[in-house]
């Protein structure tokens, strides 16, 4: 009794979907697998969808970008206050500052470059890092979406960059830009 032929129903007669992996430009909507193959694109819906999530993702990248600075600077006004309140409450008395150069030199002590800034409370210190570890993974996600090399998908991400710098970006800080320090194009 042969059970093998099943009139071709057996399953294995139909090709299954393949993602394709192109390392060159391209223009291609079905079977294109963006970053997970479980996001396997079948029907040009489908991939227009696909497309305005990137856009949205890289909506949501600069929003996250304008939220750290906005998070940044609450926590310096923070500080601030926070440092104006101690120093009126101290009594005005301060030791007299060794220069760091004859510390190190003539006391025999290791050097300790002098730490600028003032140190972050702890749970602020935690929201931005998580803040920033989101914005970094979301950063090289997109650049994976990128690197599909497909031509919408990549003008999904630029779109969604655009979109967001336009929605999210309304105001400009003349000193910061005229700053040496500033990162530009960076990634994150």
């Amino acid at each position: 009794m042969d059970h093998g032929d099943h009139g071709g129903h057996s399953g294995h007669d139909m090709p299954m979907p393949m993602c394709s992996m192109n390392m060159l430009w391209n223009t291609q909507i079905v079977d294109t697998c963006i970053v997970f193959r479980s996001w396997h694109i079948s029907t040009n819906t489908a991939f227009v969808i696909s497309c305005l999530a990137i856009v949205a993702l890289g909506v949501l990248y600069e929003y996250l970008r304008v939220f750290q600075k906005l998070i940044d600077t609450r926590i310096a006004l923070s500080l601030v206050k926070d440092k104006r309140s101690r120093s009126r409450s101290s009594s005005g008395r301060s030791s007299p500052e060794i220069p760091l150069e004859e510390e190190g030199l003539l006391s025999g002590r290791v050097f300790k470059a002098k730490v600028t800034g003032v140190p972050v409370p702890l749970p602020s210190r935690i929201l931005r890092a998580v803040l920033y570890g989101i914005s970094v993974f979301l950063s090289f996600f997109l650049m994976l979406v990128f690197m599909t090399y497909n031509a919408y998908l990549i003008l999904s991400v630029v779109l969604g960059a655009a979109l967001g710098h336009f929605i999210f970006g309304g105001s400009v800080d003349p000193d910061s830009i005229l700053s040496t320090d500033g990162k530009g194009m960076a990634c994150h």
